[in-house]
């Protein structure tokens, strides 16, 4: 399908077909945007569709973050129909739920290969057109995690500590062309991501965490969110009293590490 001639802004949405993904699609197509959706799941991303405002202006795109290789001829093939692309939303990613001492090197690598490689490798295949257009915003999705490791997450935090380095470096490369990035950091969100959290042998977790059933709203989040990219914010903390922990690791860490210690890695 093709899209219509309008102004509207166009947004890029990996990761859409679940947790903040969806809410963001959800959230932007009432907005008026018009939304590339991304998932591994085509199935779950033309359900998605259906129930969007303007079905018919949307375009679904599946991909895997974990298989980048033709992601350079994938964005080509997309801006043949959408034209542009004002918004990047790096919403894709898989957690982990095992010690580093049990987990094997192969599922390092993925946790690796799908939230920091695929990640960038799409942001760099987007990056020169919105280099030509002289406009853009790039949003990244980290996590709490990624300002300080926690039980269970070592790979996890390894990843979203990755994307917070390479994020901050193209933020400041990027400002020349009029190119925008805002880091979210979510902290407990009330979001599927644990039931396909990886465990040390790389099958899923498979169970919901009562951190993350009883976090804050998904859509309480993504409003937040929201804001900060419209304000172009740098970074944003998301979450309820646990993102206060980033404030006190910086100010009083000896107090952080006995408080974190005691938290609970579900």
């Amino acid at each position: 399908m093709y899209f219509r001639t309008t102004m509207k802004h166009v947004a890029w949405i990996t990761g859409a077909s679940s947790g903040i993904g969806e809410e963001l699609c959800r959230q932007l197509a009432r907005k008026g945007f018009k939304l590339i959706l991304s998932s591994r799941s085509e199935e779950k991303l033309l359900s998605l569709k259906k129930e969007l405002p303007n079905p018919e202006e949307h375009l679904i795109v599946p991909l895997d973050l974990e298989h980048s290789d033709h992601f350079t001829e994938l964005v080509k093939q997309t801006l043949a129909q959408t034209k542009r692309i004002d918004y990047l939303y790096n919403c894709g990613g898989l957690s982990q739920r095992a010690e580093a001492s049990e987990t094997s090197m192969e599922v390092d690598r993925r946790i690796m290969e799908i939230n920091y490689f695929g990640t960038i490798a799409l942001t760099k295949a987007v990056l020169p057109y919105m280099q030509a257009q002289k406009s853009g915003h790039i949003i990244a999705i980290s996590s709490i995690a990624g300002k300080f490791g926690f039980y269970l997450r070592s790979a996890y935090s390894a990843s979203k500590h990755a994307i917070q380095g390479f994020f901050e470096s193209l933020l400041l490369e990027e400002a020349k062309n009029n190119i925008s990035v805002t880091i979210a950091y979510p902290g407990k969100i009330n979001t599927p991501i644990s039931l396909s959290a990886l465990g040390k042998d790389g099958k899923a977790h498979g169970e919901m965490d009562h951190n993350q059933e009883t976090g804050m709203p998904v859509e309480q989040c993504v409003a937040i969110l929201l804001k900060a990219v419209d304000q172009k914010k740098k970074e944003i903390l998301i979450g309820n009293k646990e993102i206060k922990a980033v404030t006190l690791k910086r100010f009083f860490p000896k107090l952080f590490w006995k408080i974190i210690a005691k938290q609970s890695p579900t």
